[in-house]
């Protein structure tokens, strides 16, 4: 596991009430597991409003990478993303585009399956970022309200909430953020938020995890 700071509002967190959803911070860890023993499939939702663009609004996508020991994709389909909806195995399938962001409540989602993952995965990074942001010389600092939340996939229920509104003030300039890791320990689910925000996009983030972009 990554070091990462626990501290002692999720220490509570994870020995509270299943119904209550924890409200992750940066730099957090929440152990899932804990907070509901029951789990086996997740539903992964985001969401986020853009606001005060002066022409075409940004399109953001949500893109999921299988990693291995090594922190790396083991092959192409280890890139669920809008061109490659499902993994090879079928673990973790993502259920579609939304271009705009408009409405309320979640723009993308994606579906875990906790008991289909392969052993060799050990971790899921979600990263938000923006459709051909350096082409339409497009960023962040017209996204808001961007969240990511997990719930438990067969009673609905919510079990934490991750708010990145802080991230995008203080980067403004960034295309990509990795919202964070859901990983395994033992029989145990993790959910670290990171909010790691990076200039280079997607192409940069997939590069990282041993994907060659064509783009």
């Amino acid at each position: 596991m990554s070091d990462v700071k626990i501290t002692e509002t999720s220490k509570l967190a994870v020995q509270g009430d299943v119904n209550e959803s924890f409200k992750l911070k940066r730099g957090e860890q929440v152990n899932l597991t804990r907070l509901d023993p029951t789990l086996r499939r997740l539903m992964i939702g985001v969401g986020w409003d853009v606001i005060g663009f002066d022409k075409e609004a940004p399109d953001l996508d949500l893109s999921i990478f299988l990693l291995d020991k090594n922190n790396e994709t083991r092959m192409d389909e280890d890139f669920v993303f809008y061109n490659n909806l499902k993994s090879l195995e079928g673990a973790v399938e993502h259920m579609g585009d939304n271009r705009t962001g408009a409405g309320d409540g979640d723009d993308e989602n994606v579906l875990v399956d906790l008991m289909s993952l392969p052993f060799e995965v050990y971790r899921l990074a979600f990263v938000i970022s923006i459709y051909d942001a350096e082409m339409r010389d497009q960023n962040l600092q017209s996204v808001r309200n961007c969240f990511l939340r997990i719930m438990n996939d067969e009673n609905g229920i919510e079990l934490m909430r991750f708010n990145l509104d802080q991230e995008f003030k203080e980067h403004p300039e960034s295309s990509a953020v990795i919202v964070g890791f859901l990983e395994r320990n033992g029989p145990n689910w993790f959910f670290e938020g990171t909010g790691v925000m990076t200039k280079g996009g997607l192409k940069e983030i997939a590069t990282k995890y041993g994907i060659v972009v064509a783009y």
